[in-house]
């Protein structure tokens, strides 16, 4: 996520440089061929390339608009899993208690809190593996290298810090690790209440929030394992490469009509800037409809599990707390 005001200019022509270069290679090519051969056959009338581009228009805009509904609904499913980590925060603090041993609760907390941050550690690696239809261009696997995300096969080393070596072992038997997490919370508070540390009525309570992590896990894993439909994608893809080819053709006679003669030279750079604009609207929807990918628009869930991860050990009076996740590269970005 882009965490300043906005992105520099700079970075997004760097972003659509390959493209931007071929557009001044291809319109350049057709209006050179156009002046010095003079082919009066490759123009074509400007009113149905207008329709083209109008139609184009209004399918980005329905692609633009879905893909931030799955942005945005990325993000509010991990705005519930903070309000929810932080509530199961306080109430294993409050409600697991006995009197005869004041050490055994702190053992307690800890083993529970820990194995929580373990679980949102957990989905952030596992929403992190690329799928088939993400980014993966060099540029993009750079950069997830600058920001340090794992790009291939998944280590869950880290876990063993939040685990004990018996639970760490058992996960690695398993395919869904942060699934199996909350399974193993939920065991341990069975025994907590067959132990007498909480109730019937605080066991529920408990139990009821490890159901609410199984529903956001799996509104997170909906979202990264649905893309957004191949079909709508294609087409919108193949709608803007027609148009941006058809482009320079159209604009030959407009341009070349102009009372200068050089006047013809002008359709290259207004080709380009059309062609640039259509092309990032089409990049900017491409890019915002995976948001767990690990790259500049996505929804910044590791920087979020850090933020949990600080709350919650606060709750328990643990003072050796990670380092907030800041803003990385020059650009700002948040991940």
């Amino acid at each position: 996520m882009q965490a300043g005001k906005r992105y520099p200019f700079i970075q997004t022509l760097n972003w659509t440089r390959k493209k931007l270069y071929l557009f001044i290679l291809f319109d350049t090519s057709v209006v050179c061929i156009y002046y010095f051969c003079d082919f009066d056959w490759m123009i074509i009338p400007w009113e149905p390339i207008s329709l083209v581009g109008i139609a184009t228009a209004f399918y980005l805009g329905f692609k633009n608009n879905s893909s931030y509904e799955r942005l945005w609904e990325a993000r509010k499913i991990w705005g519930g899993i903070v309000n929810n980590s932080r509530t199961f925060g306080v109430t294993v603090r409050d409600f697991i208690k006995k009197e005869e041993s004041e050490e055994e609760l702190k053992v307690i907390h800890k083993r529970l809190i820990y194995r929580h941050i373990a679980w949102l550690r957990a989905m952030t690696l596992q929403l992190r593996e690329l799928k088939e239809w993400e980014h993966k261009t060099g540029y993009d696997m750079e950069f997830r290298k600058m920001l340090g995300i794992q790009t291939g096969e998944i280590n869950f080393d880290e876990l063993k810090k939040y685990l004990s070596s018996e639970e760490f072992q058992y996960l690695m038997q398993k395919g869904n690790k942060a699934s199996h997490i909350l399974s193993l919370q939920s065991k341990d508070l069975k025994k907590l209440k067959e132990g007498g540390y909480i109730d019937t009525f605080e066991h529920i309570k408990l139990q009821d929030l490890i159901q609410e992590m199984y529903e956001l896990q799996g509104k997170s894993e909906r979202i990264k394992n649905f893309p957004f439909p191949r079909q709508y994608a294609s087409a919108n893809y193949y709608i803007v490469v027609i148009f941006i080819v058809l482009l320079p053709f159209s604009i030959l006679r407009a341009f070349d009509d102009l009372p200068h003669e050089h006047m013809i030279w002008l359709a290259i750079p207004f080709a380009v800037v059309v062609s640039w604009v259509f092309w990032l609207m089409e990049s900017m929807g491409e890019y915002s409809e995976n948001p767990f990918e690990g790259l500049y628009n996505d929804v910044p869930i590791t920087a979020i599990s850090r933020s949990i991860e600080r709350d919650i050990l606060q709750m328990i009076e643990e003072e050796d707390l990670p380092e907030e996740i800041q803003p990385a590269t020059k650009y700002k970005i948040l991940y």
